[in-house]
């Protein structure tokens, strides 16, 4: 007997009840119960006692799980303490059945001598051990040790029909006086890492070993404590193939007609003629630990060895030395990630039928059928292959199973009756063989435990990947076919077996099919668990991953000649001047070899002005004819953590005699009544960066900033708003390197990128992990940029009090205020601190509180009208007004005899005397309260952050203990962006990145059931907590201050600083440090200055509103050597993200060492015209301390309009136009003029409230999934009006002829050629020409009509092509209609 089938037999689990089962919760909860020691005056002196414990359900009377016993224990008696036996044991479980009925059950076994030398057993008594309170949580393990009473009897008492729930309530149950047992039950939160291992309801003591687990480290004997797995080996099933004898044909027609007996025999009918056919042949293939499946096992489907033979599929063993293709047989490999080097690890082979019958009898339909086709599915055979250990790669033959011996499947298995119907070769039917190929990866091997031992380290030091849930490992295979899908698992009839595969579910329904009845191959429960999950299969549909740098930075080559260079230069654009207000010259850009740090350092000239110059743009000559050239344009970016900018419109206007071969058009601005500037040409921004307004430090980013990154341009169409491309700039040549004032001249490449629709890649394309160029993404050189870029030293300006160079401070400790001095601001360095003790000034009571203030000018009106005196007769008037009024107040007093008439000093002592009792009124109403704010005031420290999306702010706060006494010091934090660090590799991770000196405590905190950590206070004793602020958040606040803004016409208004940047946006965090009872005795305010960050790349992408946009893009192999072989260890940092949004899934996988690692993002657009950004922070470090790159991003979403057509051929559709509140005059633009028609084409206007179809005409040039935009766009205020996104399904039209030409390549004279066309009608027809290459092919004549049956000759005028290759063009002759009757295809080579 094998190993693997001792464990099995010795671990049977009993289910629990069905009730139960239908009625399970997702989830488990592992518990740790530690039975100490029996005691009481029932117990003998030196006889033997054992422990048993079991699961009960109360509620449905039954036993579940399995028995576990203890050792044996003798009793010893201490007087005056009763016998006592020790057993001091732990039992690990886990269950789902959270309901107040599930308990334990401890039963205490006496064993007995007999005469004839054996034992007996007698049951002492028992005791319930309650799991659960009276909700579904787990029972409060705050106590550590409980005293079980115990009840006299066995345990068989609890099954009587009278036994009712609670126990107390039994009167038939009697206790056992002066006896109890000692234990302690916990929540065992560690166990849930083997899960998967574990079955559940199964009782194991620490002592048992569990396989996959190591033994326990040095001296501890429990393993199951803190688990550890031992470490999992791939494997690798092929060439798999199952043999049933005496043969398959004769196995399957036996069983075929025993079901078809076993139909008529249920439904008790004659034979109808109908028979049962087999469906599907599958085979499950899992992992065993002789415990449980450790996954799900994998379903494959099994197809005779005959017809995979006719079919001719490669990898498949041939039927030669199994004779006449009687075999089942796999046509790929399977891939077992989950095996571990263990004996008692096996693969559980399930076969199983599917069978299938079209009619029914007597209106009953087979067993587990469904709707549709009747179905239903047996297990035939079984098989148990333990590998072994040690060995590579080998051939393996096992025999299968059948019958009723119990398998892991927990199914029941086919077996031929051993009734007279049985063919002669009956007795031979059980036997059966599957063969396989086994094989591990190339760097794997299957190893002892022993060894796995030696090689074992303690990973203790390792960060956590911090993940908001835990990822599946996924599970890839080498080849691009995996295993077989069962037809019920595809949309498509069973005749579709050959189709494409698809994603796998449990229990999914198609119309038409059966359905897919897989069992639970885990256990006998119907429920999924967490382990039991279903895994995407290797050949699953991937996301296409698109490149994340598309553009090419820092391009400094010209296209222009020097005549061209000149006349640009010399159009009178802004001279920039330095600090001496001297011309600088343009030079070249500084090798990048040759940047040194200490050289800006050094520098006294620290200020920089930052000069942005656009000069000129211009069309790229290899731009065909894709679109037209804009007339206007306008420029966004962001410039280092300024607001982004959106540039005026600028107008392109070609230079003075143009002839250059690429000309280029400068840049005049445009006035908002439409007329060109009359000043300069070109358009100039200013940044001023000077480290007086600069947080310390961070001039050294700044610089780093210019060093390592670029600046991307997004160029925009400024009449239809359609972006017309992106160029990079590289930064590096603004670093002045010790001169005054530096200059260079630049052409960058203006590019777009179209994004076609999403499609599915299957198969082996979409396992390449290292395609270069990514499918779906297509990248298009429109234009040519011209800027200069200059940057000027200023010298530093000085700010009152503060040296112009500051070091930043090095404490990031905050100080507790004693209550004496002035409290410094988060204790960071001041030169201004006062010294001595707190100065304050004496106000009125009046001064300070308002509402005190108008209770006493309430009372006397007159008082507070002292304005300054008047001439004239508005003096005279306001005597006579207040005159009057002190007539009706004495009026007033005098009618109501409520006061006596009283002189004029009495009056006012008296209301002297009322005024005094309001303020002392008002001094014992807010005597507390401003008692209570001066106290704190006295414990409050104050920290200033500048937070920075991404960025992780790092303080220390010195928390000092007041008492005398010990306390236990609760931290409450009320924001949750701060947060307290509690593991102590976090806390050394960030003292080492800010150079902190402070020492670091280990296991420092303790948290709280509501997750607030404490920390232990000795008497005067001083420790420092540690915080972090890090928002992952845009705030609206700071989106609002990186919107687009436009700039004024003065040169004042373009200069850009950053002052009083994140000003208005300060928000406030109170922590609090409180002692019991809630008195705190610190508190520290965090004020919170969010800073705008730096965006290093930007993304767009266009998509349908109310969809899902689900993209994939690829980071480039950063940190990597050039010539480093693939898969080398360590070339790839291993990479995290976060997004802005809580609401998109942002995601990466690591794909192994060497490989390239992708984002996955998914995002929900909204309606049209929607535009949502968000920002994605990546990080290199697992505790994610400050991003490498932020990249912006912008979802725009937009209407929907399919269209479906066929290249060279006009297809026709309306778009509704509705107006808005005002008339509007608006124009339609598309990004492809070329292939869309716009109807009308100009002008027009929009009524107010109104409806107005806009009629298109879509001509695509080649076939295939492509994007077109329409923007309706307001042409007077330039704004987007509605916007449209077609997305085009083209098909290539049928080729009626084909031709071939030589053409010499490397330009000189194009060609003529003709071909002739018939026309196949009787009657005279009008013809057009089109093609799908303008740029190449030209016709004599677009149009021409022939006669009916007459042949005409078409004149093709064929360019010369600048490089070597060939092209196909296709040559549409379309009907008057439009309709294409026939396409030709000239294949041109290029010699």
């Amino acid at each position: 007997m094998s190993e693997w089938e001792r464990s099995f037999q010795r671990n049977v689990v009993l289910p629990p009840h069905c009730q139960r089962r239908r009625t399970r919760r997702p989830g488990s909860t592992a518990f740790r119960c530690v039975l100490k020691y029996l005691e009481g005056a029932a117990l003998t002196q030196g006889a033997e006692y054992q422990l048993r414990l079991s699961l009960f359900d109360a509620t449905y009377h039954h036993f579940f799980g399995r028995t576990w016993r203890s050792s044996r224990r003798a009793a010893r008696a201490a007087p005056p303490r009763p016998a006592r036996a020790a057993f001091n044991e732990t039992v690990y479980f886990h269950t789902s059945l959270n309901h107040p009925g599930i308990a334990a059950v401890v039963e205490v076994v006496a064993t007995a001598g007999k005469g004839d030398g054996g034992s007996q057993h007698l049951s002492c008594g028992f005791g319930l051990i309650p799991l659960f309170g009276n909700g579904s949580e787990a029972t409060d393990p705050a106590a550590e040790d409980r005293a079980l009473k115990l009840y006299h009897g066995t345990p068989r008492a609890l099954l009587h029909p009278r036994f009712q729930d609670p126990v107390e309530k039994n009167k038939y149950l009697t206790v056992m006086e002066k006896s109890h047992l000692q234990y302690a039950l916990k929540t065992h939160q560690p166990l849930e890492t083997i899960f998967h291992l574990l079955p559940e309801n199964l009782l194991v003591s620490g002592l048992q070993t569990i396989p996959g687990l190591l033994p326990a480290h040095g001296d501890a004997s429990d393993c199951l404590q803190k688990p550890r797995l031992m470490k999992p080996v791939t494997c690798y099933l092929e060439r798999l193939s199952v043999r049933l004898y005496p043969s398959l044909e004769e196995f399957e027609e036996e069983l075929l007609d025993l079901l078809n007996s076993d139909r008529l025999l249920q439904a008790n009918a004659a034979p109808d003629g109908d028979g049962v056919a087999v469906r599907e042949r599958r085979l499950h293939v899992g992992v065993h630990n002789g415990l449980r499946f450790v996954q799900a096992p994998q379903v494959a489907v099994l197809v005779p060895e005959a017809e995979v033979v006719r079919g001719g599929c490669p990898g498949v063993p041939g039927s030669g030395a199994r004779g006449a293709g009687q075999a089942l047989v796999l046509r790929s490999r399977i891939q077992l990630s989950e095996m571990v080097p263990h004996p008692a690890f096996g693969v559980c082979f399930q076969l199983e039928y599917v069978f299938c019958s079209s009619g029914r009898a007597g209106g009953k339909a087979l067993p587990g059928s469904a709707h549709g086709e009747t179905a239903d599915i047996r297990s035939v055979r079984w098989a148990v292959w333990s590998p072994v250990l040690g060995a590579g790669e080998a051939e393996v033959v096992l025999p299968l199973r059948g019958g009723a011996c119990r398998g892991p499947c927990q199914t029941l298995v086919y077996r031929t009756p051993t009734s007279g119907r049985s063919s002669r070769q009956g007795k031979h039917v059980e036997s059966g063989t599957v063969q396989f190929y086994v094989s591990t990866d190339s760097e794997e091997h299957l190893v002892t435990a022993a060894e796995i031992l030696r090689k074992d380290k303690d990973e203790s030091e390792k960060p956590p990947t911090p993940s908001l849930s835990p990822q599946a490992p996924l599970r890839m295979a080498a080849s691009p076919r995996g295993p077989g899908l069962s037809a019920s698992q595809l949309s498509a009839p069973a005749r579709g077996r050959g189709q494409p595969p698809a994603r796998r579910g449990r229990g999914s329904r198609q119309e038409g099919g059966i359905t897919h009845l897989e069992a639970d191959l885990g256990s006998p429960d119907p429920e999924p668990r967490a382990g039991d999950q279903l895994r995407a299969l290797p050949f699953a549909p991937l996301q296409v991953p698109i490149a994340a740098v598309g553009l090419q930075a820092g391009s400094s080559r010209t296209l222009l000649s020097r005549a061209s260079l000149a006349r640009l230069h010399a159009a009178g654009f802004p001279e920039i001047l330095d600090h001496n207000q001297e011309p600088v010259e343009i030079s070249e850009p500084v090798d990048p070899a040759s940047f040194s740090p200490r050289l800006e350092e050094a520098d006294p000239l620290q200020g920089n002005e930052i000069i942005l110059q656009f000069l000129a743009f211009g069309r790229d000559a290899q731009d065909g004819v894709e679109g037209t050239w804009p007339r206007t344009i306008f420029l966004t970016f962001q410039f280092y953590r300024f607001p982004p900018v959106t540039t005026p419109r600028l107008q392109l206007v070609s230079t003075d005699g143009g002839l250059a071969a690429v000309p280029a058009q400068l840049l005049v601005r445009v006035n908002k009544d439409g007329t060109l500037d009359t000043g300069p040409p070109g358009l100039q921004l200013k940044y001023m960066v000077d480290p007086a307004f600069l947080r310390p430090g961070e001039q050294r980013w700044f610089v780093r900033y210019l060093a390592e990154h670029s600046l991307q341009i997004d160029v925009w169409d400024g009449d239809s708003l359609l972006l017309v491309g992106s160029a990079a700039v590289k930064l590096e040549p603004l670093l002045r390197q010790g001169r005054a004032a530096v200059r260079t001249h630049h052409e960058l490449e203006v590019a777009t990128t179209e994004y076609e629709p999403d499609v599915t890649v299957m198969g082996r394309e979409a396992l390449r992990h290292g395609a270069l160029r990514p499918l779906g993404v297509r990248v298009a050189v429109r234009g040519r940029l011209h800027l200069c870029l200059a940057n000027i030293g200023h010298p530093c300006e000085e700010t009152p009090g503060q040296p112009p160079s500051l070091p930043p401070p090095r404490s990031r400790v905050v100080p507790a205020p004693d209550g004496a001095g002035s409290i410094p601001a988060g204790g960071w360095i001041s030169l201004n601190a006062a010294v001595g003790g707190r100065v304050s000034r004496a106000r009125r009571l009046a001064e300070v509180d308002g509402e005190l203030a108008a209770a006493l000018c309430g009372r006397r009106p007159e008082a507070r009208l002292a304005p300054p005196a008047v001439p004239g007769e508005a003096t005279a008037a306001r005597r006579r007004k207040l005159r009057r009024m002190a007539l009706v107040r004495q009026r007033e007093d005098a009618g109501g005899e409520r006061t006596p008439q009283l002189s004029g000093w009495q009056e006012q002592r008296a209301r002297h005397l009322r005024d005094l009792q309001i303020i002392d009124a008002y001094r014992e109403r807010v005597k507390g309260e401003s008692i209570s704010r001066m106290l704190s005031q006295a414990i409050t420290a104050t920290h200033t952050v500048h937070a920075v999306l991404g960025t992780a702010e790092f303080f220390e706060f010195a928390l000092k203990n007041p008492y005398g006494v010990q306390h236990t010091v609760t931290i409450e934090v009320d924001h949750p962006e701060l947060s307290v660090i509690l593991d102590p590799r976090e806390w050394r991770h960030f003292k080492e990145l800010t150079k902190s000196v402070t020492p670091v405590e280990e296991e420092m905190f303790h948290l709280r059931d509501d997750l607030r950590p404490q920390v232990y206070l000795r008497p005067k004793e001083t420790v420092r907590i540690p915080f972090k602020y890090q928002t992952f958040s845009a705030d609206p606040a700071v989106v609002v201050a990186q919107g687009p803004a436009g700039l004024g016409a003065g040169a004042d208004a373009a200069t850009r600083s950053l002052g009083k940047s994140g000003a208005g946006q300060t928000k406030h965090i109170q922590v609090s440090f409180q002692v019991s009872g809630g008195k705190p005795i610190a508190l520290l305010r965090v004020k919170v200055e969010p800073q705008p960050h730096v965006v290093d790349q930007t993304f767009r992408f266009y998509h349908p509103e109310l969809t899902f946009l689900k993209k994939t893009i690829r980071l480039p192999p950063w940190h990597t050597l050039p010539g480093a072989p693939v898969g080398m260890p360590g070339g790839e940092p291993e990479m995290f993200v976060r997004c802005s949004d809580p609401d998109i899934i942002c995601e990466t996988k690591n794909m192994g060492p060497g490989e390239p690692q992708d984002i996955f993002l998914k995002v929900a657009g909204g309606p049209s015209p929607q535009i949502k950004k968000f920002f994605v922070a990546i990080y290199t470090d697992a505790w994610l301390a400050a991003p490498i790159q932020i990249w912006q991003f912008y979802l725009h979403s937009l209407q929907r309009l399919d269209v479906s057509c066929t290249a060279g051929q006009l297809s026709r559709l309306s778009l509704l136009l509705r107006g808005t509140p005002a008339p509007r005059r608006v124009q339609a633009f598309t990004s492809h003029p070329q292939e869309l028609e716009v109807d009308p084409d100009g002008t027009f206007l929009l009524p107010a409230n109104g409806i107005q179809d806009l009629y298109l005409g879509v001509r695509p040039r080649r076939a295939g999934s492509r994007f077109i935009y329409l923007n309706l766009v307001d042409v007077e205020s330039h704004q987007l009006v509605s916007s449209w996104l077609l997305c085009l399904s083209c098909r290539q039209p049928l080729i009626s002829k084909a031709f071939e030409i030589s053409l010499p390549a490397g330009g000189g004279r194009g060609c003529n050629k003709r071909i002739t066309y018939t026309n196949p009608y009787p009657s005279p027809r009008l013809y057009f020409l089109c093609t799908n290459r303008p740029d190449l092919l030209q016709f004599k004549e677009d149009s021409f009509e022939v006669a009916g049956g007459e042949v005409y000759t078409i004149g093709l005028r064929f360019a010369p092509s600048q490089g070597a290759g060939e092209e196909e063009i296709l040559i549409h002759i379309n009907d008057h209609e439009d309709k294409n009757e026939e396409t030709f295809c000239v294949k041109v080579i290029y010699q």
